[in-house]
């Protein structure tokens, strides 16, 4: 099987080796060299401690496995001769990865539309639902890639998180860096290592479940470092609602990993994936140049969540 890669705009300038512990976490480094060494295949000499750079194209040749159940659907929001604009579901990751070939958004998208349609110009976790833009021509994705690192896109997603927070509006500005003890492709706060990252939030909601106190929030990253809103919030005592990675147990995402995770775990996280939905994304078009904003309704799940709350919570 060829499993196809973009290096992203914010990967520019990180070793081919690095890129692609990124992509296939759960490869050994031993594993991951002979692949670059074997079963890369690119236009250009690639080498484990080549730069990659944005835009750049090549595959990797890995044997045929069974892969996860994945979403095989998607929406279409908007859709030019310069950009594609897709509501991605919970569940589908975007590109292809150790564990994931056919079953992405990358292979949908082909499928659907033809090879060389449109690529996505940023990334979204496999659990985070919404706005994907991407782009329709090698310089749609240039520009799309340039404003994304350049932070010229405003970017707001809602959340819900565990606790009411004190305030209604309130900053979180801790550096991220990658990598900890217990989980090699998670990130955690770090002062002196991290890269800087700041997030606003903005509380639309408090409400209780079952007892247990939430909120809504819209959260709006000036950064965009990895998994920001989920280690920001994880930061200041409001993770979100069903993060395996940095919500109530740091061994949550291990057992998960290794499917043996607990009952227990399942109902103390209390959804099948973490509570965080893209739900608008305001930029210039890649083309004209005029302002444009697109939207995405808060998916069912969420919703289900939200309509299940106490009928005499606190709501405010």
């Amino acid at each position: 099987m060829e499993i196809p890669f973009v290096v992203e705009a914010n990967y520019a300038g990180w070793r081919l080796e690095a890129y692609l512990q990124q992509k296939l976490a759960r490869l050994p480094r031993a594993r991951l060299l002979r692949v670059i060494r074997l079963g890369l295949r690119c236009e250009v000499p690639l080498k484990a401690s080549t730069p990659v750079w944005p835009g750049l194209r090549f595959s990797v040749r890995r044997p045929v496995t069974e892969e996860p159940q994945t979403p095989t659907r998607f929406e279409q929001v908007f859709c030019d001769d310069w950009l594609l604009v897709l509501d991605k579901p919970a569940g589908l990751p975007l590109h292809p990865s150790a564990r994931y070939h056919l079953g992405t958004l990358v292979g949908l998208l082909r499928a659907r539309y033809g090879e060389d349609f449109a690529e996505p110009a940023h990334r979204l976790d496999r659990e985070t639902s919404g706005l994907v833009l991407c782009g329709r021509t090698a310089e749609s994705n240039r520009r799309l890639m340039r404003a994304f690192v350049g932070g010229a896109v405003e970017k707001e997603y809602l959340a819900i998180c565990e606790g009411h927070p004190a305030r209604d509006a309130f900053r979180v500005e801790a550096g991220i860096a990658t990598g900890t003890e217990l989980v090699r492709i998670a990130v955690r706060i770090d002062a002196l290592e991290g890269r800087p990252a700041l997030t606003d939030f903005e509380v639309i909601e408090r409400f209780t479940r079952g007892g247990a106190p939430f909120s809504l929030l819209r959260a709006r990253p000036k950064t965009g470092r990895q998994h920001q809103i989920r280690i920001h919030l994880q930061h200041v005592g409001f993770p979100l609602v069903g993060d395996k990675m940095y919500g109530p147990d740091p061994g949550y995402f291990d057992r998960f990993s290794r499917h043996c995770l607990e009952a227990e775990a399942w109902e103390r996280l209390r959804l099948p994936r973490h509570a965080l939905h893209a739900a608008a994304v305001s930029l210039a078009h890649p083309g004209s140049g005029e302002r444009v904003r697109f939207e995405s309704p808060l998916p069912a799940d969420l919703a289900a969540f939200l309509a299940s709350r106490d009928p005499d919570g606190e709501r405010r």
